[in-house]
């Protein structure tokens, strides 16, 4: 039987291109921002959702030059801490929209002063209704508790935000390609992860630059579906203390993205493979050495979008290959509500 997971995943592209046709909410937000600069920035995210944010802030500052931070939620839920907030931007991205520790802060920041945007799939939810700006991510019902067509569409929607206010329009072109890109990502080959990873007790799950968002999604993904005790690194973070988990035969997945971050992440790999561990080496085709083919988008800035895609597919069907039901994930709920 298919999941839900898997067949949710696979219909990200459909949502997406519904989602690029609703994009003048993108662009008046775009020219806000550029005749109003934000003096600071601030995500204001969980699970999921924080590494869509993670994505949307490294597009950001490299793009834009901006400085953006993930804001700690319980300096306004639980310190009460007094923050200055006037002027700021708030960027707030959820599936439900139903957790207080995500509303409280862009309440908090609205009534301060700031700019409040919330990317929200639920446009009648509690968040989007606190926010001065809401911009639906039209990913849909999600039925099956681990999210995916709504995290590419959090993702697609970090894009159209920078894109608009950079006000690009080579990139914002690069966009509309992303249906048909994540059509060709749904049919990748990654059974090769499936067969290194159906006995594996734990994971190392390596990224760089704007591929390191993936592999915190990835990590997250491999415990809530598989229950493997998988952790993401940055490929600049393995000789500073995880290198020591290295031993023979233990798992890799590494992200090679496209970018200034790939020669290092291709050199790591084969430093890794030296060491013994069993990499699974996730690149572009034209990465002779790969184990998994890599999908790319019409720009870089944009392969972790489908990049994911791939993961996900093959994510559903390493769930049942381990007997787990990947829409039923042991003790977690669709929404989580943390304060």
């Amino acid at each position: 039987m298919t999941s839900l997971m898997l067949k949710e995943a696979r219909s990200a592209a459909s949502h997406v291109a519904q989602q690029l046709t609703h994009h003048h909410s993108y662009v008046e937000l775009g020219q806000w921002l550029r005749a109003a600069p934000p003096s600071r920035i601030v995500t204001v995210a969980r699970g999921s959702s924080d590494h869509a944010a993670n994505y949307c802030a490294y597009l950001t500052m490299a793009r834009l030059g901006h400085i953006v931070a993930s804001l700690p939620m319980s300096l306004v839920t639980l310190n009460k801490a007094p923050l200055i907030v006037h002027d700021a931007l708030a960027i707030a991205i959820s599936q439900s929209g139903q957790s207080p520790d995500v509303i409280e802060p862009i309440r908090y920041f609205r009534e301060g002063g700031a700019t409040t945007l919330a990317l929200v799939n639920d446009a009648t939810s509690p968040l989007a209704l606190s926010a001065e700006w809401t911009i639906p991510l039209h990913a849909g019902i999600e039925q099956s508790v681990a999210a995916t067509k709504s995290f590419i569409a959090s993702l697609v929607a970090g894009a159209l935000l920078v894109g608009n206010w950079q006000n690009d329009a080579t990139f914002l072109h690069a966009l509309q390609s992303l249906p048909d890109a994540l059509q060709q990502a749904a049919e990748s080959d990654w059974s090769a992860a499936i067969d290194s990873l159906a006995a594996a007790k734990n994971c190392m799950v390596v990224g760089r630059g704007i591929g390191f968002p993936l592999a915190l999604e990835a990590a997250l993904k491999l415990k809530e579906t598989s229950a493997l005790q998988a952790e993401a690194f940055s490929g600049a973070e393995i000789k500073h203390g995880p290198m020591a988990l290295i031993e023979q035969a233990y798992p890799l997945l590494m992200f090679a993205t496209r970018g200034p971050a790939q020669a290092g992440m291709l050199q790591l790999a084969a430093e890794m493979r030296q060491r013994g561990a069993k990499v699974l080496l996730a690149a572009p085709a034209d990465i002779a050495d790969r184990d998994l083919t890599l999908p790319t988008a019409a720009t870089p800035d944009l392969d972790p979008i489908v990049a994911i895609q791939a993961f996900y597919v093959m994510a559903a069907q390493l769930a049942a290959a381990r007997g787990m039901d990947p829409d039923q994930p042991r003790h977690l709920s669709k929404v989580t509500k943390t304060s």
